[in-house]
């Protein structure tokens, strides 16, 4: 009993993992303040579940679940290109409020809120990950790789290019660089991989509906890159793990669950708080958020 409950957090810990190493691509190293990342992840979620439930094999339907939240991550970096800082927080979390209202609404086509049941785990080569220790096997291999391509891309010269628009724009223009493309390929990328985290909810939950994909889910996710450190991969793995694992001891205390959910909110706000006015750039990270 024990052992299949850590096994569950450490799926859970790698899922919250590809997300925020996704939205540290665009946050930390782009300088892209995207609140509009847990759209990405409903359109990987929803693309996955759909297709698994029409028969898809599991390899085409995870990967089209990417290529499809990157396709509405280049949608998204059209109107908002020019923007910066506030203004573009706030227009990426207006394309978020969208996205969840096209789930609710288009009953046709996700159920509304009656949701999705009934996904199927995922079949390799004929082998069925339909234990939650198979699909932390799974899990892990989808988070190496992602780590190491986000890594690579990080460290190549287009990353340093993405970090030289973050720090000043207006002088990587001069220097003849087209930093809408780049700021376009970087939220697409983002999205791809924010896409990927999401066909694994869907996979290992087996239900999914509106209400995973609202802005709640987004606070955690937001709370691991600024905590990590902006730019920082390795802050964002320790970030992870610390705060999906911290407030679960909550759950041995005996606390009633309509009182667990607000304070886990509350234990992040704490969190964010203290870093944002004791350690400004978190625990490893390489610029401050401004």
């Amino acid at each position: 009993m024990i052992s299949a409950y850590f096994i569950h957090l450490l799926i859970l810990v790698g899922i919250y993992l590809i997300l925020a190493l996704s939205l540290q691509l665009a946050v930390g190293f782009t300088g892209l303040l995207n609140l509009g990342h847990i759209a990405f992840y409903c359109v990987g979620a929803y693309v996955s579940a759909l297709l698994s439930l029409l028969g898809w094999p599991f390899w085409l339907y995870f990967l089209l679940a990417g290529i499809i939240a990157m396709l509405f991550g280049f949608l998204l970096s059209l109107p908002t290109n020019k923007l910066k800082g506030d203004y573009l927080a706030l227009a990426t979390l207006g394309f978020s409020f969208v996205i969840y209202a096209l789930a609710l609404n288009w009953t046709s086509f996700t159920r509304g809120p009656l949701g999705l049941p009934g996904i199927p785990r995922p079949v390799i080569f004929g082998y069925v990950f339909s234990n939650n220790l198979s699909f932390l096997i799974l899990t892990f291999v989808v988070v190496l790789i992602s780590y190491l391509i986000i890594k690579k891309i990080t460290i190549s010269p287009f990353g340093r290019v993405l970090q030289a628009v973050r720090d000043n724009e207006l002088a990587t223009r001069v220097l003849g660089k087209n930093t809408f493309k780049i700021k376009s390929v970087a939220l697409g990328v983002s999205a791809f991989f924010a896409g990927f985290a999401g066909s694994l909810y869907a996979s290992y939950i087996t239900f999914i509906d509106p209400s995973s994909f609202t802005l709640m889910q987004l606070i955690p996710v937001i709370c691991i890159v600024i905590i990590g450190g902006l730019a920082s991969l390795k802050g964002t793995v320790i970030a992870t793990i610390i705060l999906v694992l911290l407030p679960e001891p909550l759950r041995f205390i005996g606390f009633p669950s309509s009182i667990l959910g607000p304070a886990r909110q509350i234990i992040y706000a704490l969190i964010l708080l203290l870093i944002l006015i004791y350690k400004p750039k978190g625990f490893f990270g390489k610029v401050q958020l401004e």
